[in-house]
């Protein structure tokens, strides 16, 4: 598994975990893009928007949990940036669903997403 891509992750579900600004910050370049769906209209644009999403989008800590599998990323990976492509499922405690989830990450040299989109997928029980 790519170190960048491993860093980062840890890095993400810190920031998913504390909803602090700083955190959420040190994810993403300054003008990176968070589209929480494919060809998002409404995809937060910049750093400050992206921190700002998020914090209203955010969940509770310790109401979810979490897996993530590398399914790959660019051979070129941690040296020049690259795609990486995450598969992840997201278990929302309680009655809450569960979802699965594709991300593709842009990651530049320096460790920090320049683009981020999801896909989400409501599991069904």
């Amino acid at each position: 598994m790519s170190d960048a891509v491993r860093s980062w992750m840890e890095k993400y579900i810190a920031a998913w975990t504390s909803n602090d600004p700083e955190d959420i910050r040190a994810l993403f370049t300054e003008e990176a893009v968070y589209a929480t769906r494919p060809h998002d209209a409404d995809a937060w644009r910049g750093r400050e928007q992206i921190v700002a999403g998020w914090l209203e989008a955010q969940d509770d800590p310790g109401n979810w949990t979490f897996d993530w599998t590398l399914l790959g990323a660019d051979s070129v990976l941690g040296t020049d940036g690259g795609l990486a492509f995450v598969q992840g499922f997201t278990d929302y405690l309680g009655d809450n669903p569960s979802y699965d989830n594709l991300w593709v990450i842009r990651l530049e040299p320096d460790g920090r997403a320049s683009e981020f989109t999801e896909w989400f997928m409501e599991r069904k029980a």
